[in-house]
């Protein structure tokens, strides 16, 4: 397999000799895309499109390089540089120097391959743009992107139409149908629509598989004549449908290995008629399988788990497959080679039976034309080369048992034979470029102890190799982290190894060899010193001289002549054998020649690395024999030369085959020993106690140059410390310094400045003074302008006021006719009111009256009969002096009627009293109503609903009095007798008769007052229904004045009144018929 870096070439060739794939992988070539620098790195490829002849492609990469490699043309070129990600490509457009590029951005860009000019640019796009399909005609593109597809012109680069999603439906891919104008587009619900490009009618739709068949779609194939389509997804399951019929032709299951299709594509073929039978499947593990639709046979695979493939492009004449790895290259396959197999035509079905002396004449004559080889059992002959080509080939038949035998001893891993090797090395002179590590991984029979050498790396690098890129600076940061990892995994596995300074000499081929695996690396160098450097650590930290001196031995008996040349310019085994042993000839080979040696070291003893040391030294004797000069006898075993490896490889092998046993190093060395599987062996061979010596001293070394660097940075920190005082006092004295020097400076300024200033106080006082008369006199003149416009705003102020007290007068005249008004209403209502009182107390006076009249008739019969007793009894007593009584009775009733008239006196007072109250009442009561116009009607009601149960309250209280009052004057009536016996007792003693009447009269009189005051108006009425039965006659003509008088008022008032309300209730109907209005 060949493989090609582009490097920073923007053009060049592809492969560099004539491509030979094989059937096994199909490679033609590996393309990468590396840059060199501090961090050299990889640029990946994303995706590739071929053109429609099938003979070029289009390659971007991740930085935005467009690459159009031509396959048969062998040659590449860089095309454009987008400066983005590209995520589809297309180059098969009706130009053929055009294509479509979707980048990262969303756009779709068109550029020409030819002019590397911008074409057009394409935008509409919500998200990244998966894939572009172009028609056959290559004038119209779809564009596809997870929430919509775009149909375009390519003509005039102008969107047609665009199709739509929601996004939870989502679009997996929209293309056209070879040979057709059919547009499909699959949806992600596993839904499939096929469209007419012209107009967009829907034709028809597939049927959506059952729930037990589904898949979930996710790539899609159609054969180039548009009659069936595949389908898969995540399973190993393909859906082959017939779009003829519209229906589910079959359901291929591919193997269990396969449990995710990312990508189908059909293998086109010449002779199929557009009928494509062969498709390739892209599974998740990155290998691509290709079957066969009607057979269901896996015909062959690309790709490996190692590097597996993320997608792939089949070139439509079906010639070749471009496949992006995941490590970012490109391979490139030859379809031819891979299904060689698959082609090859079958036998014929006509046999031809043929003459039994002609077939023997026939077979006699190739038996004489070509070369005869017998094959054995035991081993294969091959005819020899050069001059005895023609001779006699002579042939070895071993015997089968120690053939047998032999064939155990040669048996290698994966099946390989080590005899079969050395004989195919033998024939070719090295081993396949392809099949190398392979072949050496089997001849050094690695165990690939990964659990022996994780403990190795997990400890870490070693201290012996902290410093190792000062003293080797390889170019590659990786290539030196590997080669240090190893290095210090060896040190970690035998202590002596951190203590060899070649080592690392010794190791770098390998390491660079396998610095992809790590492992293979370390265990080859372990295995090279176990088996190939025997003995070379006896002698540490010398050279091994034991070893050295066989080196010599071979070269004293096989060319004295050049040994002794080297002897007598004192050229020593350590000058010509220890540098080609110690760097393994890695400084005099080149990368070819050192590789096609080293097939040769490994497949045979370990002893031929020291022939063939001696081997190189006799190859080169011709100007080694001219250096006189030790430097340059130095130079020439430490640079390439111009010499024939083929030459020291055939001496090596001519050496060991005459070199005697006594010196030949077969005697000494031992055979190859692999390493161990499980764990390392250990390695001892070497002096312990200089290991150790050197060890300490190294720990000695490094513990006195720690000290030494800690001293040194203290030693620098105080000078530094020093230095930076001084400097400190140097800028502190400098400062000071121009500190005064600045501070004079000052002083004379500021005495300049002071003198500026006194003048300027002066001019400045000067120019006070003026200000200060300006503003005395501005301060006068606004003064005086102040106290006019003081005045003027005061007359201002007092016409305000004036209006102001004209209209509050007018407001409170208005106001107090309003409360008039309202007063004289009151006063109308409350005289009304009095009325309806008077006329209800005259008519309980009235009740009273016949009441009273009935009870002093009743007192009267009572009076007569009593005096008629009493007449009795003074007839029955038989008293002499009758006038005496008479006087006596008159006095008696004079002494009544004279208490009678002061009671009602005193009554009539106490009701005049009354009224006056009452007046004052009333007038307190129109002025409280005066202030509550508003509520005056509803208070009145109230009012009248009180006073209407109060006079209830009265008329029962005074029923009840008057009924105690009837009662109290029965009583004086029935002790009445009494008083007459204690009248006479006091008569007959000689008293006054009339004094304790007068006096209980007088009494009588003050407890009617006094009951008067407590109740006017049941006293009242009482003594009102009394006077008017006894004594209305006697009335005091000026009371009876005064009362006709107050009647007056009160009639008046009442009208006044009455007036008042009647206007009120029409301003309050108006008032509500205008609120009502609004």
């Amino acid at each position: 397999m060949q493989s090609s870096d582009l490097g920073a070439r923007e053009r060049g060739r592809i492969w560099q000799r004539k491509p030979s794939p094989s059937a096994a992988d199909g490679v033609i070539v590996n393309v990468t895309h590396s840059v060199a620098g501090y961090h050299s790195k990889t640029i990946r490829f994303l995706h590739v499109a071929f053109d429609a002849a099938g003979e070029a492609f289009l390659a971007g990469d991740h930085q935005g390089n467009i690459y159009l490699f031509d396959l048969s043309r062998n040659s590449f070129k860089l095309v454009q540089r987008t400066g983005q990600a590209c995520t589809a490509l297309a180059f098969n457009l009706r130009r053929k120097t055009e294509y479509l590029v979707a980048l990262a951005d969303y756009s779709v860009k068109c550029f020409d391959t030819d002019t590397k000019e911008l074409v057009s640019w394409m935008r509409g796009h919500e998200s990244t743009v998966s894939s572009i399909s172009v028609h056959g005609s290559g004038r119209y593109a779809i564009t596809t992107s997870s929430d919509a597809a775009q149909l375009w012109d390519l003509d005039t680069f102008q969107r047609k139409r665009k199709l739509n999603v929601h996004l939870s439906v989502g679009i997996q891919k929209v293309y056209f149908l070879p040979l057709s104008n059919t547009i499909i587009s699959c949806f992600k619900d596993d839904s499939i629509f096929a469209w007419e490009s012209d107009t967009l009618h829907c034709k028809y739709q597939l049927p959506v598989p059952e729930d037990e068949s589904r898949i979930t779609y996710r790539a899609f194939a159609v054969t180039r004549d548009g009659r069936a389509l595949v389908a898969g997804g995540k399973s190993n399951f393909l859906h082959l449908w017939c779009l003829n019929a519209r229906q589910l032709q079959r359901i291929i299951q591919m193997p269990p290995k396969v449990r995710t299709v990312r990508h189908l594509e059909f293998l086109p073929d010449s002779f199929d008629g557009g009928s494509s039978q062969v498709i390739g499947v892209l599974s998740q593990d990155g290998i691509m399988r290709f079957i066969n639709v009607q057979t269901c046979k896996l015909l062959f695979d690309i790709g490996n788990l190692d590097n597996g493939i993320n997608t792939v492009a089949i070139s439509p004449n079906g010639h070749y497959i471009s496949a992006v790895l995941e490590d970012g290259s490109l391979s490139i396959y030859s379809a031819k080679a891979l299904s060689q197999e698959l082609n090859k035509p079958p036998p014929p079905l006509v046999k031809v039976v043929a003459d039994n002396e002609k077939t023997k004449d026939s077979q006699n004559q190739k038996g004489v034309s070509g070369l005869k080889m017998r094959v054995t059992s035991g081993s294969v002959a091959r005819p020899l080369r050069g001059k005895s080509a023609g001779k006699k080939m002579q042939t070895r038949v071993l015997k089968p048992s120690g053939s047998i035998m032999e064939d155990k001893e040669n048996a290698l891993p994966a099946g390989l034979n080590k005899k079969r090797l050395q004989a195919l090395l033998k024939e070719f002179g090295e081993y396949p470029e392809k099949y190398r590590m392979f072949i050496w991984r089997s001849l050094l029979q690695l165990p690939e102890n990964h659990a022996a050498f994780s403990s190795l790396t997990d400890k870490g690098t070693h201290a012996g190799y902290l410093g190792i890129h000062e003293k080797y600076p390889i170019k590659s940061r990786k290539l030196l982290r590997i080669l240090q990892r190893v290095l210090s995994a060896m040190a970690h596995w035998s202590a002596i190894f951190s203590e060899v300074s070649y080592l690392p000499l010794l190791a770098f081929p390998f390491v660079k060899l396998f610095q992809n695996n790590q492992l293979i690396g370390f265990e080859v160098v372990a295995t090279v010193i176990i088996s190939w450097c025997q003995h070379w650590f006896e002698y540490f930290p010398n050279p091994p001289i034991n070893i050295l001196s066989v080196v010599e031995n071979i070269l004293a008996h096989h060319d004295k002549e050049l040994l002794r040349h080297l002897v007598k310019y004192n050229i020593t085994s350590q000058l010509y054998a220890w540098p080609l042993m110690e760097t393994l000839f890695s400084e005099v080979l080149t990368r070819e020649e050192w590789l096609k040696l080293f097939d040769n070291v490994f497949s045979n003893h370990p002893s031929f690395l020291l022939v063939a040391v001696a081997a190189y030294l006799i190859c080169s004797r011709t100007p080694l024999l001219q250096c006189n000069i030790k430097e340059d006898l130095e130079h020439f075993f430490h640079h390439r030369n111009n010499l024939d490896l083929d030459a020291v490889i055939k001496e090596a092998y001519h050496l060991m085959d005459i070199t005697p046993e006594d010196i030949h190093p077969r005697r000494m060395l031992d055979d190859f020993v692999p390493l161990t599987k499980g764990q390392y062996p250990i390695f001892n061979k070497y002096p312990k106690f200089v290991v150790d010596y050197q060890t300490k001293e190294r720990e000695r070394i490094w513990q006195e140059e720690l000290e030494y660097l800690k001293e040194r940075q203290l030693a620098h920190g105080m000078q530094a410390e020093s230095v930076k005082r001084q400097a400190e006092n140097a800028a502190w004295y400098q400062q000071q310094q121009l500190l005064q020097e600045a501070e004079e400076q000052r002083r004379k300024i500021l005495l300049e400045e002071e003198q500026k200033l006194v003048e300027q106080r002066v001019r400045l006082a000067a120019m006070k003074r003026e200000l200060k008369v300006k503003e005395l006199q501005v301060l006068d003149a606004a003064h005086r302008r102040f106290l006019k416009h003081q005045q003027e705003q005061q007359k201002s102020e007092l016409r305000r006021l004036d209006d102001e007290i004209d209209r509050k007068v007018v407001l409170r005249n208005k106001e107090t006719a309003a409360l008039i008004q309202d007063i004289e209403v009151r006063n109308m209502e409350l005289a009304m009111q009095k009325k309806i009182f008077e006329q209800q107390l005259a008519k309980e006076q009235v009740a009273v009256t016949r009441d009273v009249k009935g009870h002093l008739d009743t007192n009267w019969i009572k009076a007569d009969v009593e005096e008629q007793r009493f007449k009795r009894m003074l007839e029955m007593d038989q008293d002499p002096s009758v006038e005496n009584y008479e006087n006596n009775e008159g006095e008696l009733a004079k002494a009544d009627q004279l208490s009678a008239n002061v009671g009602w006196q005193a009554q009539m007072l106490h009701r005049q009293r009354m009224y006056n109250l009452d007046q004052e009442k009333c007038q307190a009561e129109l002025a409280h109503l005066a202030s509550e116009n508003r509520e005056r009607q509803t208070k009145l009601l109230q009012a009248m609903k009180d006073v209407e149960g109060k006079q209830w309250d009265e008329v029962v209280e005074r029923h009840v009095q008057l009924k105690a009052s009837q009662q109290e004057r029965a009583a004086p009536n029935a002790r009445r007798p009494p008083p007459l016996d204690e009248t006479c007792r006091a008569v007959e003693h000689g008293g006054d008769p009339y004094k304790s009447v007068l006096e209980r009269l007088c009494d009588t009189s003050a407890k009617c007052l006094i009951q008067q005051r407590r109740d006017p108006l049941q006293g009242s009425g009482e003594q009102i229904a009394g006077s008017l039965c006894l004594n209305n006659v006697s009335l005091d003509s000026s009371v009876q004045l005064s009362l006709d008088r107050g009647r007056a008022d009160l009639e008046t008032q009442e009208r006044e009144l009455m007036t008042g309300i009647r206007e009120l209730r029409q301003k309050l109907a108006t008032r509500a018929r205008q609120e009502i209005s609004k």
